[in-house]
């Protein structure tokens, strides 16, 4: 039976970039690839264009599957689609792999062009500012030259930040969620200790395995372990696991006997499979480097102050990584500037992973403030 709320099937696109980028610690890419997709099309005035900016470990798979028979739909298919609060009947939406990634765009495993040999740790450590200038040399390529809105969770919440302040004439409306203006310094230990987990792996070889044919393998486990213990609330851990031991019986063992122990390995080998470590290593830096009230002695306000986008922000309730207080420094700030905000708190069990979940409260929230974006 025809889903008539699916986008379908869908194919990812390659942009090439021959123009060096200069980045903020002053490194630059000499060129650069961006893989993205697009859903949804784009009207003759191009201007219903929305971009989708994603967290840590995401990519530019945000909606839709590519075959038929393909299981693992976009990461956030439940969003985006005909009819789905994200209306691809009313938005050209566009999702793409970050620089620096490992779904497509250039990293650390692609090519290095002065030396034919994966770029590994000569491959320059990456900014959220770095990101979004990189999206709109995208946007230029796209033909694109103002975005409806730019939409993000977690790590592309901040980007989102980002493009108000980067390019406050090129963007209508920011929508972000499950965010802050920047991390706490628990958030920065929880990233260290991940890092430092990749780094002192033995098949690590200072960033440079590829020559290697290994994989830090053990380090990526024990960093995506401790990351999903981050992404989950106590409660929902509890609901979902419990104290439950796999066989129901104590073994008096170290092998795994819980059922949580079990979901960690799992998401541990999973990720481990899946995802460069030298991206994770670059992702969770940029994390921890973003501060935009930086400049401004700490002035969150201050940095609002040009800003001219409309605003969505939203948080949920049992976000302890993300936590709502972060998101209202958001708006105190937008306020403060006398700045269009609008804000929501929702009541959500899942934790900081809330802001992928279906959840039909929060879905009606999004659904109503993108279908009053005039396009």
């Amino acid at each position: 039976m025809q889903d008539n709320h699916s986008i379908g099937i869908v194919a990812a696109q390659k942009a090439h970039f021959n123009a060096p980028l200069t980045l903020k610690s002053g490194a630059v890419l000499p060129q650069f690839e961006l893989v993205y997709e697009t859903y949804g099309t784009l009207n003759a005035e191009k201007s219903n264009a929305v971009l989708i900016c994603h967290a840590l470990s995401g990519n530019h798979h945000v909606a839709g599957k590519y075959t038929e028979t393909d299981k693992n739909a976009g990461w956030w298919d439940n969003l985006i689609g005909p009819n789905k609060p994200l209306d691809t009947n009313k938005f050209f939406v566009i999702g793409l792999n970050n620089l620096g990634g490992c779904h497509g765009s250039t990293g650390p495993a692609s090519l290095n062009p002065a030396t034919n040999q994966p770029w590994g740790s000569q491959f320059p450590v990456l900014t959220v500012e770095d990101w979004v200038n990189s999206q709109a040399m995208l946007m230029d390529y796209l033909g694109i030259q103002q975005l409806a809105a730019v939409v993000g969770g977690s790590l592309g919440g901040m980007q989102a930040l980002q493009w108000t302040l980067a390019y406050k004439d090129r963007v209508r409306h920011a929508l972000v969620i499950a965010s802050a203006p920047n991390l706490t310094a628990q958030n920065m230990a929880f990233n260290e200790v991940a890092r430092q987990a990749i780094i002192t792996d033995p098949e690590f070889h200072g960033g440079d395995y590829y020559a290697h044919g290994v994989v830090p393998r053990r380090g990526l486990r024990i960093a995506r372990m401790l990351g999903h213990i981050t992404y989950l609330s106590d409660d929902a851990m509890g609901e979902k696991f419990g104290r439950k031991l796999r066989t129901g019986e104590i073994k008096y063992s170290f092998d795994v006997e819980f059922e949580m122990e079990s979901y960690l390995r799992y998401q541990g080998d999973k990720f481990a499979g899946e995802f460069d470590a030298n991206t994770y290593l670059r992702m969770t830096r940029a994390l921890d480097y973003y501060d935009p009230a930086l400049p401004f002695g700490g002035d969150l306000s201050a940095a609002f102050k040009q800003v001219s986008a409309e605003f969505l922000v939203l948080s949920f309730t049992s976000d302890w990584r993300f936590s709502p207080a972060r998101s209202r420094e958001i708006v105190k700030a937008l306020l403060d500037n006398e700045r269009t905000v609008s804000y929501a708190e929702v009541t959500a069990a899942h934790g900081h992973d809330a802001f992928l979940m279906p959840d039909q409260h929060y879905h009606d929230i999004l659904r109503a403030y993108l279908s009053n974006i005039e396009v």
